[in-house]
């Protein structure tokens, strides 16, 4: 009798025991459940996911959906209209190369305008260059720009508060088209081709940015990621160099754009930046004591050599260009 108890017993504890893992798994499920994902929807045939540790803003702006978050291993986070557009973890790549690839490439850089770029980490960049007297960031939303300065001020790091910093609120195309200054680079900070930035990758606005460089200035442009949307860089490629006589696309590799290297545009009817000696380009860094963390005077050099299937899009855009 002793022992059948305790053989009941036995297998009463391991039912409780089963229903404690079932009680538990049940509740992992929940938590799981429970847990919020933000999706990034430009890609129409498959989806990245970040988990959200904390949201901290999200709000529908006049202009777009913003959403500011937190995840382990990106750090701060940013969604503009279900595209990421930045991280804490990473967003010095893609600041310093959209910045230091045209101000390196001129000899004296004055005055520099940023259409976009509400973050302020290109404007960051951009003052690093002791030479720049005038930075002129032009971003079409302030919620962008008063967001950014709440949730990641070391982004932009003082960039807002430096005296050679102007601000102008207002459409980038309507900006460039309608200014009489001009500036020794202009720095396209835009995203994808949507929404309020779409007139940002078209004709008439790169028409309006060559008025309003000078003769000897450098445009620069974010241009998606070639090897999931080459026809972005060939339209902007063939776009360029129907107004520039020199194009040159260079690659960096921005961790938390999904689908391959991004590609960044430039054009310039003076000394395009994919000639520049790494020497000068040295030279340069070092008396303007310019601290980088993923630019260097070889990597610039190096960004100008494509990959084959991306120099096969770029060679035809050049070529279609020409024809017209």
């Amino acid at each position: 009798m002793a022992k059948t108890k305790s053989k009941d017993k036995n297998k009463s504890s391991k039912k409780l025991k089963g229903k404690d893992k079932a009680k538990s798994s049940d509740k992992d499920k929940l938590k799981k459940s429970d847990e919020l994902w933000f999706e990034e929807t430009f890609h129409p045939e498959w989806r990245v996911r970040f988990r959200a540790e904390d949201v901290l803003h999200e709000v529908k702006t006049e202009h777009q959906h913003l959403v500011i978050f937190d995840n382990k291993t990106w750090g701060r986070c940013l969604l503009l209209d279900g595209v990421f557009q930045l991280t804490t973890s990473d967003e010095f790549i893609y600041h310093e190369m959209m910045a230091h690839i045209p101000l390196m490439s001129h000899e004296r850089p004055k005055s520099v305008l940023v259409i976009g770029g509400g973050d302020g980490g290109v404007l960051r960049e951009v003052l690093k260059h002791p030479s720049v007297e005038r930075a002129v960031l032009c971003e079409i939303d302030r919620e962008v720009i008063d967001t950014s300065l709440k949730y990641y001020p070391q982004i932009s790091d003082g960039a807002f508060d430096d005296p050679r910093t102007e601000v102008a609120i207002g459409d980038g195309y309507h900006y460039v088209r309608d200014t009489s200054d001009t500036f020794e680079a202009i720095i396209v900070d835009s995203s994808e081709p949507i929404g309020p930035s779409a007139i940002l990758h078209s004709p008439e606005f790169f028409e309006a940015c060559d008025n309003a460089l000078s003769p000897n200035g450098i445009l620069m442009a974010q241009n998606g990621l070639p090897f999931s949307a080459p026809d972005h860089l060939a339209r902007v490629t063939t776009t360029l160099a129907k107004r520039f006589k020199s194009v040159a696309p260079c690659l960096a590799t921005q961790p938390c754009y999904f689908g391959g290297s991004i590609a960044m545009n430039t054009a310039t009817n003076g000394t395009a930046p994919n000639v520049v000696p790494v020497r000068t380009l040295a030279s340069r860094a070092t008396r303007r004591k310019v601290k980088t963390r993923y630019w260097t005077p070889a990597l610039h050099n190096g960004a100008f050599a494509l990959p084959g299937y991306i120099q096969t899009t770029v060679e035809t855009a050049l070529k279609t260009a020409k024809k017209r």
